[in-house]
């Protein structure tokens, strides 16, 4: 084994969530070329490679507040007029127009940090220091290391059922592909993602039956002035217009619902062959020495000193004025997380 440098800070992932850790530490007077940002592709994570067509519950304003919000991005300093930035603040659009300038400020920000397109496998602590390996056998050191590593979805065990994944049930122009007028899709969830799926099947494959099951009643955001109910697992927007619409007693004809207890999945799944789950996210798995399943608090984002949490694997625990708990996930919110979070990680070292 090789090490071959030793940094300050380490950022492991380059979707949205990496691209803030990376901007703030840089804006905050880290020496770059003492960062090491480590991702596979460099193509704005998941959100670039599976979420690009899927429709945001984000007001575009808040998109460009995350553009805006580091001097290292150089955002402004652009020559571009992007997509996102010809439509109104107060619409919200595909996530795709986002992928562009996110991508462009990536390109900004490799051009002034160490960068290295590799998989991390393993970490401990060795010396006061994070030993990082990966898959290729080398390893760095590192003071400092921020996971940003996103999360992949959580999933059922139903084998005699085809899977179609999420990333392709949420893209419109792919589905067609999957569905045809004799299948009968099972769709697990009742969340933003099951939502979206429903109707790009209805909307997209109109002969294709759809049992959807789900274990919580439908949920809506309600904005009350000074906050919002519900605003993190709540439906927004257009699709929670369609969901009132369309999912309340009066259902479209191809379209079954049912509470996912022990009866009705024995009695109606079996009619399916094909499944969608829309169930949630669970972190990636990287092999780390010392600590029970990445245990991480949520209020700060400290794992263990040096080692931090951020971004969708990680999300931040909010207690909303009502006393309801969420965790926090989307673009401004990360950014206004860090900004909270990032001075006492600068502190938090051995």
């Amino acid at each position: 084994m090789t090490f071959e440098n030793e940094y300050e800070w380490t950022v492991i992932g380059a979707g949205p969530a990496g691209i803030a850790a990376v901007g703030k530490l840089i804006d905050n007077h880290i020496d770059p070329k003492k960062i090491l940002w480590i991702d596979p592709e460099f193509k704005v994570g998941d959100f670039g490679k599976k979420w690009s067509k899927v429709p945001s519950n984000t007001k575009v304003s808040l998109f460009i507040n995350f553009l805006n919000s580091c001097n290292s991005f150089e955002f402004l300093k652009s020559n571009v007029l992007f997509d996102i930035q010809k439509i109104s603040a107060d619409e919200t659009c595909e996530l795709d127009l986002m992928v562009q300038p996110l991508q462009c400020i990536t390109n900004t920000l490799k051009s002034k940090v160490v960068s290295n397109i590799d998989i991390v496998s393993s970490l401990k602590m060795k010396n006061r220091y994070w030993l990082l390996e990966f898959n290729n056998q080398n390893a760095i050191i590192s003071k400092n290391v921020i996971m940003a590593i996103g999360a992949e979805e959580k999933i059922l065990s139903y084998p005699d059922l085809k899977t179609i994944p999420l990333e392709i049930a949420l893209n419109k122009h792919k589905l067609k592909e999957y569905c045809h007028s004799d299948d009968i899709i099972s769709v697990f969830g009742s969340s933003h993602s099951a939502i979206l799926v429903i109707r790009n099947i209805l909307e997209n494959c109109p002969k294709t039956k759809i049992l959807n099951f789900y274990k919580s009643p439908l949920c809506y955001a309600l904005n009350c002035g000074n906050t919002i109910l519900n605003d993190n697992t709540g439906l927004k927007g257009t699709t929670a217009h369609w969901a009132k619409e369309n999912l309340h007693g009066n259902l479209p004809e191809n379209l079954n619902r049912f509470l996912a207890n022990e009866e009705n999945l024995k009695n109606e799944l079996y009619k399916c062959t094909h499944v969608v789950y829309a169930i949630g996210f669970q972190r990636r798995k990287i092999i780390l020495e010392g600590v029970s399943d990445f245990e991480y608090n949520p209020k700060t984002g400290i794992i263990a000193p040096g080692l931090f949490g951020f971004g969708i694997a990680f999300p931040e625990l909010k207690c909303d004025s009502f006393g309801n708990e969420e965790h926090r996930v989307g673009l401004w919110k990360f950014m206004n997380y860090i900004n909270n979070v990032l001075p006492i990680w600068l502190r938090y070292s051995i």
